[in-house]
């Protein structure tokens, strides 16, 4: 599933979550086992030990969407 938002794209499946900005060309990929959603502040988070980044959606649509395609429980 591809999720656009106000900085590019967000690229879900079942395995991963790839952010991909439009300005720079980064793109941050992360396993789902490493991902965290946040509702308050609409964030995105990856923590998997030494590598570290988070996202902050425009909506809730979007974070549900995370949600759905990839099982993970918001907290």
């Amino acid at each position: 599933m591809v999720i656009d938002f106000s900085i590019g794209k967000i690229i879900v499946t079942v395995n991963e979550i790839q952010c991909r900005f439009h300005e720079n060309q980064i793109v941050l990929t992360a396993s789902v086992d490493d991902i965290s959603c946040f509702h308050q502040g609409l964030v995105i988070a990856a923590d998997a030990g030494t590598v570290r980044w988070s996202i902050k959606l425009d909506n809730a649509a979007q974070l549900e969407q995370v949600l759905n395609c990839t099982g993970i429980q918001a907290q």
